[in-house]
């Protein structure tokens, strides 16, 4: 835990300095980071009070009083009771206050474009994704936000990323021993080295930016006309997004385009979601045999799907 405190408190600095929020003026502006918030909650919301301000900034009340009348004395803020709630004050910018809350706006979007414009288009998403993780982790109420799943073609770091999972994965959660890392490994050699691009694909899911599942499609040693799925992983992370349904279709679909006649895959019976996932997609179940491997006495399944 005190390592954990200290990684983020360094997180805070770096990031604090990076925006320029120590800064005597946020955006070379007269205006505390604070006041800044204020002045832009206030523009941006059509109905605004004191209240509101309290609870989205968790402001001491007294403290936001004084910002508050800081800014009617600058002729900022407009104070006027409700129409429909004698008790209430609405709170907005006067034709000044909007002008300087624009002009504080469009600085604000100009430093952030700033910022992130050196950065390729994948840092970029990289870099947004994982702001959405940090905003979700640390909110208070649950996010309804779906992720993102995409699937793509393999590109460099996804065959040694494909072979770890693997290897960890089903140590975890099978306890299967390294002689099934030493499998894939040697499955994933062969086809980074020996694929045929046109008959011959491995895809890699990623769920909001990051790797959450792959699967590779080769031609069948045993008949040439048939497609061979092989080594179907989705990471725990990315587990109930239809991920493995996902990857499955894209082996399938590509199967068909490059013109096999049936697609064939090996499993084990333990590994029931899996199963789960090829029934659904229509493959049929065409031989059962025990073997004895890493580990553990485990009964082989072949499954086919006609194309």
């Amino acid at each position: 835990m005190t390592a954990q405190v200290q990684a983020v408190r360094q997180f805070n600095r770096f990031f604090t300095q990076r925006i320029g929020v120590l800064d005597e003026g946020l955006l070379a502006s007269d205006f505390t980071l604070t006041q800044a918030r204020v002045l832009f909650e206030i523009g941006t919301r059509k109905i605004c009070t004191a209240g509101d301000l309290v609870g989205v900034l968790g402001l001491d009340p007294g403290y936001l009083s004084r910002i508050l009348q800081d800014f009617a004395d600058s002729g900022f803020v407009t104070r006027r009771q409700s129409a429909d709630d004698g008790r209430r004050t609405n709170l907005s910018l006067t034709r000044k206050g909007q002008k300087t809350f624009a002009e504080l706006d469009s600085r604000s979007r100009r430093c952030i474009r700033e910022l992130i414009a050196p950065l390729s288009a994948a840092k970029r998403t990289r870099l947004l994704n994982s702001m959405h993780v940090l905003q979700e982790t640390l909110s208070s109420a649950p996010s309804n936000r779906e992720p993102t799943v995409t699937i793509r073609p393999y590109r460099v770091g996804d065959v040694g990323w494909a072979i770890e999972r693997h290897g960890q994965l089903y140590a975890d959660e099978y306890g299967w021993n390294d002689e099934f890392e030493a499998l894939v490994a040697k499955l994933f050699a062969k086809f980074a080295t020996q694929h045929d691009s046109i008959s011959e694909q491995f895809w890699v899911a990623e769920v909001d930016g990051e790797r959450g599942g792959c699967v590779f499609v080769v031609r069948s040693e045993k008949d040439r006309g048939a497609a061979q799925l092989r080594c179907l992983l989705v990471d725990p992370k990315a587990r109930g997004f239809g991920v493995g349904r996902r990857l499955v279709d894209e082996c399938i679909r590509f199967s068909k385009s490059a013109g096999y006649r049936e697609i064939i895959l090996w499993t084990n019976d333990v590994l029931v979601s899996a199963r789960r996932i090829y029934e659904a997609a229509g493959f049929s179940l065409v031989e059962e045999l025990p073997h004895r491997s890493f580990g553990h006495d485990l009964v082989g399944q072949y499954w086919s799907l006609s194309l």
